[in-house]
């Protein structure tokens, strides 16, 4: 498993350097992190916080923005006709409830759905894993700088502290 720190770490080495999101167990140790850090803006919705994360972009940051899997489903209307539609790129990093199946029952259904959605969306996106986190970042802010769109890394349950 990465701790949040070296998480955080890779992020920063890749240019990531505005965070806001919606919090999720999955990536408590990352938001511990950047609390302790500061420079974390907890959100209470997932749509405003791709608002934020899109005037974060305009006035020069490389956004992430945390989220898990049912808060995509509240934020698909902010990402298509803001994000998407007006080339406001940040990483979507979104904890994936219900993986495989396995969790509480209001979290399978979304769990079941989540790539297809981004699929659906047009949003690229890769699954972490514990042996590949360096190189999944690495390829997301490559992506947003090729695309000028958001893209997606869906966070797994054991692949975080």
């Amino acid at each position: 498993m990465i701790s949040g720190n070296e998480f955080l770490r890779l992020l920063v080495a890749s240019g990531f350097d505005f965070f806001t999101g919606v919090p999720c167990s999955l990536a408590k140790s990352l938001i511990a992190t950047l609390e302790e850090r500061g420079g974390y803006i907890a959100e209470t919705r997932e749509d405003a916080a791709v608002g934020l994360a899109a005037g974060a972009y305009m006035a020069g940051k490389q956004p992430l923005v945390i989220m898990q899997n049912s808060g995509l489903g509240v934020c698909v209307n902010a990402l298509a006709s803001l994000s998407l539609m007006y080339d406001f790129p940040c990483l979507l990093l979104i904890t994936w409830r219900g993986y495989q199946g396995k969790d509480a029952p209001e979290h399978l259904i979304m769990g079941d759905i989540s790539p297809t959605l981004l699929t659906t969306l047009k949003i690229p996106h890769q699954m972490l894993a514990t042996d590949s986190v360096p190189e999944a970042i690495g390829w997301a802010a490559a992506t947003l700088k090729q695309t000028s769109k958001p893209v997606a890394l869906l966070l797994p349950p054991g692949v975080m502290q």
